[in-house]
């Protein structure tokens, strides 16, 4: 939570801005035993946890209004770096963009690398770079729907920056959160990181090409993530080698038809 790790709101310009936790500000704000002041701390964290995920939750509500009453599908898609977000979007474009307009919004901290990805495509894409924030939110998303002028009747995938924390706790205003797992992370990834898990609507098993060159257990993964959400769906496919792909597209175009 961001209490905790640090990360601020958006700031006018549209970038993520640094600022120090009130978690760090209170332990080296003071000379004397830590102890004495720990319920303080605590009440204070939750707090700003709180503010912080209230303010949150206005703008994305907000969004959700937007994107519904224009018609456009909104997934969020959260990941540990290199699992294949981007890669996953690009085949997608490749395939869909002749059936609807496509957007993406892209997070990372540093380079507007995956957006000119994004761009070669064809599909329009805005970069946020965050900075040392480690998530979107939904204030900033806002923003970048209306400088990127996303269409009505349109796909935007937010793709949101590489970390299995924070963004499960911001709502960015989305139809779904999407959580890429690559069999290259290791099958426990759903009990390390349980409320990415909890919070996701569909799980995409990616690079399953390199299973056979990999300690990854298929089934102990879809186990252990039911486990924390019986109800998330399940796909598993290689977006760089095409195995099973058109079982994502034909979810994304049921959902978007719906």
């Amino acid at each position: 939570m961001c209490g905790i790790c640090g990360c601020s709101n958006l700031s006018g310009t549209g970038k993520f801005s640094a600022v120090k936790s009130s978690k760090v500000n209170l332990l080296t704000t003071h000379s004397h035993k830590h102890e004495q002041h720990s319920h303080a701390e605590k009440v204070r964290l939750v707090q700003v946890e709180q503010d912080l995920l209230s303010k949150n939750n206005a703008f994305a509500t907000e969004n959700r209004a937007y994107f519904q009453n224009n018609n456009i599908f909104v997934l969020n898609f959260v990941s540990s770096p290199g699992a294949g977000k981007t890669t996953l979007l690009v085949e997608t474009i490749k395939v869909l963009k002749d059936k609807f307009p496509i957007a993406v919004i892209e997070g990372d901290q540093q380079t507007e690398h995956d957006a000119n990805r994004i761009r070669a495509t064809g599909a329009s894409a805005l970069q946020i770079n965050t900075g040392r924030a480690c998530h979107l939110d939904a204030h900033g998303i806002g923003r970048a729907v209306q400088q990127l002028g996303v269409q009505a009747n349109s796909f935007l995938a937010i793709e949101n920056v590489g970390n299995l924390v924070c963004p499960s706790s911001f709502d960015l205003g989305e139809y779904a959160k999407v959580v890429v797992l690559s069999v290259t992370e290791g099958d426990d990834k759903p009990l390390k990181y349980p409320d990415m898990f909890h919070a996701a609507n569909l799980m995409i098993i990616n690079k399953t090409d390199l299973l056979p060159y990999v300690d990854f257990d298929v089934a102990r993964c879809e186990a252990f993530a039911r486990q924390v959400n019986p109800d998330i769906q399940i796909l598993k496919l290689s977006a760089t080698k095409g195995e099973n792909f058109s079982a994502w597209t034909d979810w994304l175009i049921t959902k978007m038809k719906g």
